[in-house]
């Protein structure tokens, strides 16, 4: 059997399927964006806590374990857990949502890089984490966020 447009019709109702799927997949977006936001920020924001804690085992660690370029142990230390403690808050607000994405992407890079040895799994997870940040820094991070209320009052100011 034919349509009108001279495609049999179990092609059109298969074109009619997968339009209908990719814009229920289009819905899910805002909070798949949230999602991966609330997952990577914890992750790193539990990281700059444990840093926190334990002040003294960080720059020791900055000194003999982990190889930060171009830094000073000491400066390193507090930097990545800055990183760690703030750019996370932002992130899951939506405060400057893509800076954040990148920021925290870098913070992961420099974790990778800075170790000597890092465990096949443990790589793995950066891999992961590196690939929803960076897809949150290209894509953005979806419509819940509010540099959508905050970034227009600046603009008019």
């Amino acid at each position: 059997m034919m349509t009108t447009s001279s495609r049999p019709l179990w092609l059109e109702r298969g074109f009619s399927a997968w339009d209908q799927l990719t814009r229920w997949l289009d819905s899910l977006q805002p909070l798949a964006a949230l999602l991966a936001r609330l997952y990577v920020a914890q992750v790193f924001f539990l990281s700059g806590l444990t840093k926190l804690r334990d002040w003294e085992t960080t720059v020791a660690l900055f000194t003999e374990e982990y190889k930060v370029p171009l830094l000073p142990p000491a400066a390193a230390a507090f930097m990545g857990t800055a990183g760690e403690l703030v750019l996370p808050v932002l992130l899951v607000l939506g405060l400057g949502g893509r800076l954040s994405a990148l920021g925290l992407f870098v913070v992961n890079a420099v974790a990778v890089i800075s170790l000597s040895e890092i465990a096949p799994a443990a790589l793995q997870q950066h891999v992961f984490w590196g690939a929803l940040l960076a897809g949150l820094a290209i894509y953005g991070l979806g419509p819940w966020v509010l540099d959508r209320w905050v970034g227009p009052r600046f603009r008019r100011t």
